[in-house]
């Protein structure tokens, strides 16, 4: 991995990594909220690369070593959030970008193909929801996930220990039936980012910024001026967003593909990754990009 420090218009330090030739196609991934770009696992980053992919992932502001806000004052938006993948962009010389998002991280992919589609190959939402009005419809959060978050208050942040077992816990909760949970990797992503981030509780500031109702207001309901290729990747046990999600983005892209893995959860399987891999391949070829 390159590392690459990335510094933003209004100050803020990001840091991210790359691996594979400059020459190849550039994806961006985009990880979700309270997570670091270290949750794109590296084998997965080396497997795109082999797959003739420059691959570049980063650490979200409050997350792994980019820059930290006080808790409960992030002092930024979700507007941020996403200038923040473009930022990402130019230190590493790139003008467009396959862009991979998973679950906020495909939020801020759709507002970015919205507001910079100049800047943008193709679109890959993995356990996403569509920018879109609320569908009272579609199932809500599961209730054994926001009882976990919640423990989170009762947590010793300063115990290494304590906090690397939440984290597994965590997303072995997110695990679905249909999955095996890799507690050993989970567990040494967390212990990782437990060192290198210096205040694990700043990353719960991303849990204040769903309030940003007029920022989000003039994108919502607007899927449908997307022109770049769009892959869906949606498990069917997803207990954070649905996969009634993944359906409801289909229709409202209708010339995406839906990648639909079969009792997958919230989570990026190294079971799947082959499939994941092989579709983001064909988004590629659709757009027809080379290395830009």
């Amino acid at each position: 991995m390159q590392t690459c420090i990335v510094k933003t218009s209004d100050g803020s330090q990001l840091h991210s990594e790359s691996v594979g030739s400059p020459h190849d196609p550039a994806v961006l991934l985009i990880m979700g909220a309270t997570a670091s770009g270290r949750w794109w696992p590296d084998d997965f980053c080396r497997n795109l690369a082999d797959s003739g992919m420059h691959v570049i992932r980063y650490d979200h502001r409050d997350t792994g070593e980019s820059s930290k806000y006080p808790a409960g004052e992030p002092g930024y938006t979700l507007g941020d959030l996403a200038a923040d993948a473009l930022a990402v962009l130019d230190a590493h010389g790139i003008s467009r970008a396959h862009f991979v998002g998973m679950s906020l991280g495909g939020w801020l992919t759709q507002m970015l193909a919205l507001t910079h589609p100049e800047r943008i190959l193709s679109v890959t939402l993995i356990a996403s929801e569509p920018l879109a009005t609320p569908d009272p419809e579609i199932p809500p959060i599961d209730p054994g996930v926001i009882a976990s978050h919640s423990a989170a208050g009762e947590l010793d942040w300063t115990d290494r220990s304590a906090v690397v077992t939440f984290q597994t816990g965590l997303w072995r909760l997110l695990t679905g039936p249909g999955r095996t949970f890799d507690a050993e990797a989970a567990a040494g992503i967390a212990f990782t980012d437990f060192e290198r981030c210096g205040d694990p509780l700043a990353m719960f500031n991303h849990a204040m910024l769903g309030g940003d109702h007029a920022e989000m207001q003039p994108l919502l309901d607007r899927l449908g001026e997307i022109r770049v290729p769009v892959l869906i990747v949606h498990g069917t046990h997803d207990l954070v967003l649905p996969y009634d999600h993944a359906l409801r983005t289909s229709k409202l892209l209708p010339g995406a593909r839906l990648l639909t893995l079969e009792g997958a959860g919230h989570e990026l399987n190294r079971q799947d990754w082959p499939d994941i891999i092989e579709e983001l391949r064909k988004s590629i070829g659709q757009s027809g990009s080379k290395r830009v």
